[in-house]
């Protein structure tokens, strides 16, 4: 059965999540919340893709997210993490009953902010949340998008619970035999691995990133680099075992994104470099890898890591480095975690919400 899929979003993972949909015999609409997104695609009509998926599509282009949310039978948010709150606010007026939300990736408990936001306008709609994106790759310009790889796993949840077969049935329909249940929200929060690598790679190739340079982000793992990656995951493990929690390693996220067979970090990165699928490193400091993955991605590892009593001091370093380098409090730069206050909840209150993204009325008070 065709669906109609309406996209938040008009980047690379949207471009190349919207080839995947059309090619898989699907209808998507796409929706820049600014408009400069689709603009030159407004005007050209043609969507080209290469790499992993070839194809050329016609995707609906939406006005406005009253014009998305009405004419879609399912939602996407695909956007940087610091995109995500303008647009669920835009679209929760208009997103009606019983309507699913995906959201891609998921970040710092935005299922929670939306289920919350509708039940107060009565609505009750199910949301599935993605542990990371379908897709990798680069948007060539406004009509043309690289897509490097089709992820043959991707970890999801959706609350409330109740919901979670009909969600698993419904990112089936759309994109295949690809997706892992997880033990709800919190489960799918520690699954998202692309805040702790792109720290590590950042920090270590940031002259570059600065300079512009055109370079190898595969190749540039080298062995101290790929260390760092492990630690990081090591933290991120710990939480999740604190809290009851199965997630993939960094080990089996490469293995199952990329293709390449279980070495260390490293050596798996130089194996996708060799194969042409290392993709290229960010040739801007302005880039994703700190100005999204810092405030909603590590900046959450340390939220959870405080709430569990497992510090994770590296993310947190990496927190304050970043911080000092860009001259900004990254920390207080999460939309989303500042909207949701958590610091008035339990670590039960959070873990409850993971199963029904809802949060009590009101706060317990923080965990001991």
């Amino acid at each position: 059965m065709t669906r109609t899929v309406g996209l938040a979003g008009a980047g690379s993972i949207a471009f190349g999540t919207a080839a995947l949909l059309a090619q898989n015999g699907h209808d998507p609409m796409l929706w820049s919340p600014s408009g400069a997104g689709t603009a030159e695609l407004a005007q050209a009509g043609e969507l080209t893709a290469t790499g992993a998926i070839e194809s050329t599509l016609t995707p609906r282009i939406a006005d406005s997210a009253r014009t998305l949310a009405e004419q879609n039978d399912v939602l996407m948010i695909v956007l940087p993490g610091y995109g995500h709150k303008t647009a669920l606010d835009a679209l929760i007026p208009h997103i009606r009953e019983g309507q699913p939300v995906i959201i891609s990736s998921h970040a710092s408990f935005g299922a929670v902010y939306l289920r919350q936001a509708l039940a107060a306008r009565g609505v009750d709609a199910p949301v599935t949340a993605w542990g990371t994106t379908i897709v990798t790759g680069r948007r060539q310009s406004g009509t043309v998008t690289m897509v490097n790889t089709i992820r043959s796993r991707v970890d999801i949840c959706t609350v409330p619970e109740s919901a979670s077969d009909a969600g698993l049935d419904l990112c089936r329909d759309l994109f295949g035999d690809r997706f892992m249940v997880r033990d709800g929200l919190l489960a799918i929060s520690l699954s998202n691995l692309n805040p702790q690598n792109h720290m590590g790679i950042a920090l270590a190739n940031m002259t570059r990133m600065e300079r512009g340079e055109t370079w190898s982000q595969g190749q540039n793992v080298t062995p101290k680099v790929g260390r760092l990656l492990e630690e990081l995951d090591a933290e991120r493990l710990a939480i999740a075992k604190a809290l009851g929690l199965e997630v993939r390693t960094i080990f089996e996220h490469f293995h199952l994104s990329f293709h390449v067979p279980v070495a260390s970090i490293s050596e798996m990165n130089q194996q996708m470099h060799a194969q042409g699928n290392g993709g290229t490193g960010p040739a801007t400091a302005d880039s994703r890898y700190v100005t999204e993955d810092v405030p909603y991605g590590l900046a959450l590892t340390v939220v959870l890591g405080e709430m569990s009593g497992i510090p994770a001091k590296l993310h947190e370093a990496g927190v304050r480095i970043f911080s000092a380098m860009y001259g900004r409090d990254f920390m207080a730069e999460n939309e989303l975690l500042n909207a949701l206050d958590l610091s008035r909840f339990s670590l039960d209150d959070l873990q409850q919400a993971a199963r029904t993204g809802l949060l009590p009325s009101e706060g317990a008070g923080k965990a001991s």
